[in-house]
């Protein structure tokens, strides 16, 4: 499961979709509507939260905006209202590994996608972040060579 700190816009037609669906599984989880993944460490930031399905609600929201401005069809009808102004706080360093992460991902999977991004210096924050100074965040785990 990956919920990405960094602004959906970033990803490729393969990974939004991805997105899409784990971010949905994330909120099945924050329902307690499934038994698996309950403890994965992606959830930590939004268990956290004092609303934390309105936080996933906010989240699953800008990633709906981004599908609809490529033209898809994702099902609205599958995300909450957002009742709450939710915003969360992520690190530099976390959006920093998410960003050499995603562009190991792109190399493989859409290199003329890295190519367009490869020249951002700080990539833009998913709007549910506000960024502050800071390592990457203690529950990711980290993998050699991102």
């Amino acid at each position: 499961m990956r919920i990405w700190t960094l602004h959906p816009k970033y990803l490729d037609p393969q990974g939004l979709v991805a997105l899409w669906r784990e971010a949905l599984l994330a909120r099945a989880v924050l329902r307690g509507e499934t038994k698996g993944y309950r403890h994965h460490p992606q959830l930590l930031r939004f268990q956290a939260q004092a609303a934390p399905r309105a936080a996933i609600n906010a989240y699953l929201s800008s990633v709906l905006a981004e599908a609809e401005s490529r033209g898809y069809s994702f099902n609205r009808r599958k995300i909450g209202p957002i009742r709450v102004s939710v915003q969360i706080e992520s690190t530099v360093g976390q959006l920093r590994y998410e960003w050499q992460h995603l562009m190991g991902k792109l190399s493989a999977r859409n290199p003329s996608l890295r190519r367009r991004w490869r020249s951002v210096a700080m990539p833009e924050a998913h709007p549910l972040f506000t960024i502050k100074l800071g390592a990457v965040e203690p529950w990711e785990r980290q993998r050699r060579g991102v």
